[in-house]
């Protein structure tokens, strides 16, 4: 069996919504620095996505940008395979589910940056009855879930995939 793992980055602390655009919101400069560590922090887990599902809000785009730095400065493996998906900034956990239920079986490991609640959502729904211990899934800006499991992509769906380790970068 193959094991697959799915990474979730909610993206790093963004400017507070003035005039601009929710969707044209920047990273901060402690954003900047987070998304940083949140790569760094990839590397030293051994972390390195074959593919990224990004939504394409800017803050989301400049975490990946960031935490792909970091990736490329510590890894001997060529740069993953993007795609910036509509559905996980205008979708919600149902969106992320077909997203990921979509990716080829050639892919081992995917790193998806999204947004909050939804992260948090997909995070938790994603954890099986025995491991759940009722615990809020709360991911803070730049915080990770790392989830596993050995059955195919297209079976990705609640309860399916371990919660093996979980993060906050702090740059």
């Amino acid at each position: 069996m193959t094991l697959r793992t799915l990474i979730l980055l909610r993206h790093a602390k963004a400017e507070t919504p003035g005039e601009l655009a929710d969707f044209d919101r920047s990273l901060t400069e402690r954003g900047e620095s987070d998304a940083d560590a949140a790569g760094a922090w990839l590397v030293d887990e051994r972390l390195h996505p074959d593919l990224v599902l990004c939504s394409p809000a800017r803050r989301t785009r400049q975490t990946w940008q960031a935490a792909s730095v970091a990736l490329a400065q510590g890894a001997s493996i060529g740069a993953p395979e993007v795609h910036y998906e509509d559905q996980l900034y205008y979708g919600g956990r149902t969106e992320v589910f077909d997203l990921l239920r979509a990716v080829p079986d050639t892919a081992r490991t995917v790193l998806l940056v999204g947004h909050n609640p939804t992260v948090s959502e997909v995070s938790a729904l994603l954890i099986p009855d025995e491991q759940w211990d009722g615990a809020t899934v709360e991911m803070k800006t730049s915080g990770l879930a790392v989830h596993t499991s050995e059955a195919p992509w297209s079976s990705a769906e609640p309860g399916a995939m371990r919660l093996t380790r979980r993060h906050t970068a702090r740059g």
